[in-house]
């Protein structure tokens, strides 16, 4: 699992990092940090649930 964020459609809402703290962070303006482009497989279940729940759908997930 790779991990890709469009940060310049990004609305701040943190739920990516409510979601899977381990994956994601948010920087000082709320936009989205990705923290682990290839989280460990534990974090699989929490990074999917970020892409769904993501109001502005900018996450990407591709499969290695």
């Amino acid at each position: 699992m790779r991990i890709t964020v469009d940060t310049d459609r990004c609305v701040g809402a943190g739920q990516c990092v409510l979601s899977a703290p381990g994956v994601f962070d948010q920087d000082e303006d709320g936009m989205v940090l990705v923290l682990d482009s290839r989280p460990a497989p534990e974090e699989h279940d929490a990074a999917w649930q970020a892409v769904d729940l993501c109001p502005a759908h900018i996450i990407t997930v591709h499969q290695d």
